[in-house]
């Protein structure tokens, strides 16, 4: 079971990561994991997007850090609001940052090291607001 390729202590690092960065930004990041991808990473990634409804945020703000383990393919998508926010290349600097992790079979630092970079440009486009509510889960989500 993919669940299981992630320890519990791993689990915790990536989830810390998302509560961290969320806690200065109005931003929301999610992290879906599965086996394989099916088709083009970025048409998948979309599709786990849409399905996590991460494009009903009130501000258009939400991240998706996508892995297929087994497959070794990965994304980060940004919904229109932070990508009309940041330069074109940001995307594929944050890949090629967590490449360096994930080469070394280290995904879940990885995936953290992703998430705080992400963070911090949603801190700065997207400040947080006293009356900000979380509207995405914290929890990583797991495919087949």
């Amino acid at each position: 079971m993919l669940q299981e390729q992630f320890t519990s202590a791993e689990k915790k690092i990536i989830v810390a990561a998302i509560q961290q960065a969320e806690l200065n930004t109005s931003g929301e990041i999610r992290v879906h994991i599965e086996s394989r991808c099916k088709g083009e990473v970025l048409d998948r990634a979309a599709d786990v997007f849409a399905k996590l409804k991460m494009h009903k945020t009130e501000q258009r703000n939400g991240v998706l850090f996508y892995l297929a383990a087994s497959s070794k393919q990965f994304a980060v998508l940004g919904d229109a609001g932070i990508n009309a926010k940041v330069p074109i290349d940001f995307w594929e600097g944050i890949k090629e940052e967590m490449q360096k992790y994930f080469r070394n079979g280290e995904f879940a630092p990885g995936l953290a090291k992703g998430i705080e970079m992400a963070g911090e440009k949603l801190k700065e486009f997207f400040p947080y607001q006293t009356d900000d509510v979380n509207e995405l889960s914290d929890e990583i989500s797991f495919g087949k």
